[in-house]
């Protein structure tokens, strides 16, 4: 069975084209190459200023810290889902420049059968003590409460999400300009970041349904119905051979700890940059859905080539062996070891990669672009060379 095939018996696409088909037609805002919409000061009226407004989730890494909460009574895994779903909306503003005085409202839907009051009560409290973490590094976040809705009929577990707004001035905008000629600075998703309690393993919230499948095993299928849709056949569920309990050899921790590492925020690092370094700074990418392809959907002619990545980490290294996907199809799901790019002058490079390594994040230059007839990724790893359109 091809793997492409395999992702849509599951009901899930990596490059999610459907959706990209519905909005093709829409106004893409004032910058249609900005990682996020840009908008017209619709609050202040102020030409000087913009709004940019964000919405994301979790995703199905609810349906692991489901799995891993019900096998073993902990609830601190339902703070991590707080931050994946928190995160996806942060690390895609500061692509555009907004690190600072973002108001965030979430959307918790739960079949309140299944998820506690407890549940509840270590999401809620846990949004407030990340908003408080955050605020202690720089970047200060208010939170304007949100909806938590019993929806059992449409929601098998639990759906976690956000909604972000910022208001920025147009002059503090990062707009996506990568031209040839430019160094790509690329900062690790994996490791563990001075702002950081644990060691992460860069999972973020991309993936996370071909990870669940194709690492877990058929226990899960036989005991928790609840956690995947039945309409999905059997043969692509839970496919694999681990417990969330086992232990992965070069890390030394539990699989379900490395599934269900919190997305790693680089807002405290992009403020930082930010600072003495946005001129020289030409885009960022925040590489989630589409994994390494991402950059795709911000160049035009333009081939960016990757070929110093920084080493796939263990994870990731299990999510391929256990699933059998090729390494080319690893890349366009998965962050393989980076999850923000930055485009950038060569010369400001190596203050970029200070500043990360200041905050514990492994980051080197990974690639630079080059002018071509087409927008292009080319991959050159260990594993292979890619080429992407």
């Amino acid at each position: 069975m091809s793997h492409s095939l395999k992702y849509d018996r599951r009901g899930v696409s990596a490059d999610k084209q459907d959706v990209h088909n519905a909005i093709a037609n829409l106004d893409k805002g004032l910058h249609p190459h900005a990682f996020c919409k840009i908008l017209p000061d619709h609050i202040g009226g102020d030409e000087q200023y913009c709004n940019i407004m964000h919405a994301d989730t979790a995703g199905t890494k609810t349906a692991i810290a489901y799995l891993y909460w019900k096998e073993t009574g902990d609830l601190g895994v339902w703070k991590n889902i707080v931050q994946d779903a928190l995160v996806m909306n942060l690390d895609d503003l500061i692509c555009v420049g907004a690190t600072t005085g973002i108001v965030f409202s979430s959307t918790i839907g739960r079949n309140k059968n299944l998820i506690t009051a407890d549940v509840l009560k270590h999401l809620i409290q846990g949004t407030a003590e990340l908003a408080d973490e955050l605020k202690a590094l720089g970047v200060e976040i208010h939170l304007a409460g949100g909806e938590t809705a019993d929806v059992g009929d449409i929601v098998r577990t639990l759906d976690v999400g956000f909604t972000a707004f910022a208001r920025l001035k147009r002059s503090d905008l990062v707009v996506n300009n990568i031209t040839p000629g430019l160094a790509v600075v690329g900062l690790a998703s994996y490791g563990q970041a001075n702002y950081e309690k644990e060691y992460n393993s860069g999972m973020g919230s991309n993936g996370l349904t071909s990870a669940r499948h194709d690492v877990l095993s058929k226990h899960y299928l036989r005991n928790y119905p609840e956690s995947f849709d039945p309409n999905v056949p059997e043969d692509v569920l839970y496919t694999g051979p681990h417990k969330l309990t086992d232990i992965e050899e070069k890390t030394g921790l539990p699989v379900g700890k490395l599934l269900l590492s919190p997305t790693r925020t680089y807002a405290p690092v992009v403020h930082k940059i930010l600072e003495t370094e946005r001129s020289a700074i030409k885009g960022m990418i925040h590489c989630s859905g589409g994994g390494q392809t991402k950059v795709l959907k911000f160049i035009e002619g333009v081939r960016v080539v990757k070929d110093n990545m920084l080493p796939v980490p263990p994870l990731f290294a299990m999510i391929q062996k256990d699933s059998g996907t090729p390494w080319e199809e690893m890349y366009k799901v998965f962050n393989m070891g980076h999850r923000l790019e930055i485009y950038l002058e060569e010369a400001s490079a190596n203050k970029v990669i200070d500043i990360a390594e200041s905050f514990g994040i492994q980051a080197q230059i990974i690639g630079r672009t080059e002018k071509a007839d087409r927008s292009e990724v080319a991959i050159s790893s260990t594993h292979g060379s890619f080429q992407y359109h």
